[in-house]
Order: C-alpha cells, then structure tokens, then sequence
C-alpha cells in the first residue's frame, strides 16, 4: 500500500497482445509510474501479468477486473502483489485477506463503504468515479469516513486528476490516458514513456503544490 500511495498515478492496463507487456510495463516504469494494474479482461491478462513481473523487478505489477477468488489466485500464481475489483465482493476479500494479498475492491456508496470497513478494509476504490459524481461526491462520501482513503477510478484524466489528488482522503488515482489505445497498438513506446512522464510529472507537481 505504500508503493500505491508514493505512486499517486497508476496506469490501468488493457494488454490486448502478450508480446507487448514486456515492452509496455518497462515504458511506464521509465516514465516514471511503477505502479501498474493489469485488468483480467482479455484472454492474455494473466500471462501479460506474469510478463511484466519478468521483465520490470522495478515495477509493482497487480491486477483488476478481478471478480472470483479463482482469478485473483491465477492473478497471484503469475505475480500480481496487489488485487483490484469493480465492485465489493466478500469472497475475494476474503481470500486476499487469507493469503496476505492487498486488494481494492469497488465502493460508490456510504453503505458499500460501511460494509468495506467491516471486512476490515482501510482503503477502497471508487468507481466508477466520474459516473458516480466525480471529486464532490467523493468528498461527500468520504466525508464521514476519516480513516479511510481511496483510489478513483474510472474517468481520472490529466484535465482532473488535481481535483482529485488534492482531496485528503486520496490515496492515488487509477487511469489509463497515457495509454491510448491507437499508439499502444503501433507499438510506439517512446510515446507511452513520454506520455508516462507527463502523467508522473503532474502528479509531482500536484504533490508539491498541496506540501
């Protein structure tokens, strides 16, 4: 959990071709993100995953879209150290919490949240987050809460990503606009890593600007 939350940013990935992982995960993490999920919603995630850890010992390499305890295994067996859900699912919990895996499941609302906290979570994803009300429901939401801290997703761009960084209650931001699809399918990854250096450049500044 401190590496998510030193990374402020971390890239949400679709890998559509396994032979791109490598290449992709060693972009970001010279671009300076060394947080990355990889989402179970393509038939290579997991072999992606296990690509990834292989190639880039620098990166924090976890997966999402994670909706059984049978996935989050599979995720785990190729080298996934954090788990990330949609929704809260006790079953996944659960079995995270069984294996000393860290896992972030989905909450948009107080009673999602109050019953994240009884399964004894501290920190939870809020998605969708621009379909669900952005930075003020967040606030909103969060409010009541103290001890908890999130991580938005769904909707998180460089336009609002300061909004969103710049709540207390932030933990980091999940997001995938330094990947846009068409270059990741052109291979280019000078421009994934440059794009990357943007993104972690902003949140730096937005780290520096709340200081």
């Amino acid at each position: 959990m401190n590496r998510l939350r030193q990374s402020l940013v971390v890239p949400v990935v679709t890998v559509q071709d396994a032979s791109q992982a490598a290449a992709m995960v060693q972009a970001l993490v010279e671009g300076g993100l060394t947080c990355v999920e990889v989402v179970f919603r393509t038939a290579c995630a997991e072999e992606a995953v296990r690509r990834m850890v292989e190639a880039e010992p620098r990166a924090l390499v976890g997966a999402g879209t994670i909706l059984t305890p049978q996935q989050a295994e599979r995720a785990v067996q190729a080298g996934a150290r954090f788990i990330v859900s949609p929704g809260l699912n006790p079953e996944v919990v659960h079995w995270c919490h069984a294996h000393g895996v860290v896992v972030i499941p989905g909450v948009a609302t107080p009673t999602e949240v109050e019953t994240a906290m009884r399964l004894g979570l501290e920190v939870l994803k809020f998605f969708p987050a621009e379909a669900n009300g952005g930075v003020a429901a967040l606030k909103a939401i969060g409010g009541p809460y103290s001890k908890l801290t999130f991580m938005p997703t769904g909707g998180v761009n460089e336009s609002n990503l300061e909004k969103y960084l710049s709540l207390p209650q932030v933990a980091c931001c999940g997001g995938s606009w330094m990947l846009p699809q068409d270059v990741v399918a052109q291979g280019d990854w000078r421009k994934i890593k440059s794009f990357a250096q943007e993104a972690f450049q902003l949140a730096q500044s937005i780290k520096r600007k709340g200081k």
